[in-house]
């Protein structure tokens, strides 16, 4: 094809670098710091259980976190936490919505819109935001940091049929290779 790029050698030998990298990084990991720090084996895991202790502060695992501080910024209505719950799976539900959520004409993060761009560094600050406040135990700033950080989160998926619209996008180019 004219405007083809041959999958062999450019792909295969960029794939080949990409899989070296991670078999390296995944080897040190295994071999060397199989805990990480308490990311990959919690430390919770290492102490003897006591079924007449709770423990003072329970954390999820680290990829849940943001979705667990989105359960916990949410205050109880009628002494439920329903409202906390329904939000933590709206977080996670809403992300199925994202192509229908996105009116732009351009998929490519390079084409796209400043407004776009930035709605996007702030949901990205947000959801790393909310993992970190995920970790920490409940405190009034650290509550109150989770609420800001959430109405961010949500703010963006809600805003983003408006700020794609608007958004002046790059000319695409027609063709690959000029």
């Amino acid at each position: 094809p004219k405007d083809g790029i041959p999958f062999h050698p450019y792909y295969s030998v960029k794939d080949i670098v990409g899989v070296v990298v991670f078999l390296m990084l995944f080897s040190a990991v295994v071999f060397f710091a199989p805990a990480m720090n308490g990311y990959f084996l919690e430390h919770a895991n290492f102490i003897e259980a006591n079924p007449l202790k709770t423990p003072d502060h329970i954390a999820p695992l680290w990829y849940l976190t943001p979705f667990y501080s989105v359960l916990r910024a949410i205050p109880p209505m009628f002494g439920s936490q329903f409202p906390g719950v329904v939000g933590m799976f709206g977080a996670l539900l809403i992300l199925l919505a994202l192509p229908w959520l996105d009116r732009s004409k351009v998929k490519s993060i390079r084409y796209r819109s400043w407004p776009y761009k930035v709605a996007l560094g702030i949901f990205v600050v947000s959801f790393i935001v909310l993992g970190w406040l995920g970790m920490q135990p409940v405190t009034p700033i650290n509550a109150l940091l989770a609420r800001i950080f959430t109405v961010a989160y949500f703010g963006f998926f809600i805003l983003m049929p408006w700020f794609t619209s608007i958004g002046k996008t790059k000319e695409v180019p027609t063709r690959v290779t000029e």
